[in-house]
């Protein structure tokens, strides 16, 4: 996943930077000396932090004069300041934004809104004069449009690539020029955005340099997501499927290849079972359970604390739905019966509607 990141960023022309908290990374990705510095898991967090000059935290960098004034260059001097000192003299943010970058106070970001539709500008490092050159600009555009796709679970049937011309053109040149691509079919994928857009580019004379260019989504159409398997798709038709884990199991023995099946059982943990039978199908049934389940359950019931008869978890917890008593198993936790001696211990829990 490191290593994805980072080959991400780079498609991007982005600078990276690792740490246990956001305000850390982007004060060590702006102010890091060498990319080796960029990575604040090296070692203990405060002493990547404490080198950076005030400029580093932007709450810290509005009272970069009055900090100077008493001595302080670095994030760590104004750490070793005393703390009601600081309360006194300065805003609650210049505070809060030390706590949150060393990790002592938890931090809160809002969430990140898509817009409804895709535009995207980009300033090119040069100007260009040919239009095949505009690809490598318009391939970081193309990226920020898969991912808004992505995020919008929408297909791109028709995009516009904009270029604004140079101010040092000719008069009858005119200030942009557009291209727009279809596609036949409602798609994510970047490289055949890629593909698509080049041998457009190549039929395109430009009148004048080009010094920005601008991506925006023409049309949209809802996509369906493909399942990604491991089969090879040659193998994925019909019976195809059984006979290669067939094989698969042949070789590596029963217990290697599994398939999920859904039980009738109440409880979460229960729910669905694995086999190693690859020709066993049962039909699926539906479970008896009414009620909407949660998603996932912790692997230890977690004890929350009660004001007023109330559940406090980050806050006080409001009751939704519910409550509903679920029974652990006691069944499963003796051996002899099902499950056996490998059957984990599961404890009595109460499932109720509080969020």
């Amino acid at each position: 996943m490191h290593d994805l990141v980072e080959a991400g960023a780079m498609e991007f022309g982005a600078q990276i930077a690792w740490a246990p908290t956001g305000t850390a990374a982007l004060a060590l990705v702006h102010h890091a000396s060498t990319p080796e510095d960029c990575d604040g898991f090296r070692a203990p967090l405060a002493q990547w932090l404490d080198p950076l000059p005030l400029a580093a935290i932007t709450a810290v960098a509005a009272h970069h004069a009055t900090l100077a004034r008493i001595g302080c260059r670095t994030l760590g001097d104004v750490r070793a300041l005393p703390r009601g000192g600081l309360s006194r003299r300065f805003d609650k943010a210049l505070l809060q934004a030390m706590d949150q970058a060393y990790g002592l106070r938890p931090e809160v970001y809002d969430w990140i809104t898509l817009p409804e539709t895709f535009h995207a500008r980009l300033e090119l490092m040069s100007r260009v004069e040919t239009a095949p050159a505009l690809l490598f600009g318009a391939r970081r555009l193309l990226l920020q449009m898969a991912g808004w796709l992505a995020a919008r679970r929408l297909g791109a049937t028709a995009f516009t690539l904009r270029w604004c011309h140079d101010v040092m053109r000719a008069k009858d040149a005119g200030t942009s020029g557009e291209l727009t691509v279809r596609t036949a079919h409602p798609t994510q994928h970047v490289e055949h955005f890629a593909r698509l857009l080049a041998e457009h580019l190549a039929k395109v004379q430009l009148l004048a340099p080009v010094g920005d260019i601008e991506l925006l989504v023409s049309e949209v159409a809802p996509i369906v997501e493909e399942s990604r398997s491991l089969i090879p798709e040659t193998l994925r038709k019909g019976s195809s499927t059984d006979l290669a884990l067939e094989r698969i199991q042949a070789r590596l023995g029963e217990g290697c290849v599994r398939r999920p099946i859904l039980c009738e059982d109440h409880r979460l943990e229960w729910m669905q079972c694995w086999e190693s039978g690859v020709l066993k199908r049962r039909k699926a049934t539906e479970p008896a359970y009414g009620l909407p389940l949660p998603t996932w359950v912790l692997e230890e019931p977690l004890r929350l604390i009660e004001r007023d008869n109330r559940p406090i978890y980050q806050g006080p917890l409001q009751l939704l739905l519910g409550p509903d008593r679920v029974e652990g198993g006691w069944w499963h936790r003796s051996e002899g019966k099902e499950g056996g001696k490998d059957a984990k211990p599961l404890n009595v829990q109460r499932a109720t509607g509080w969020h």
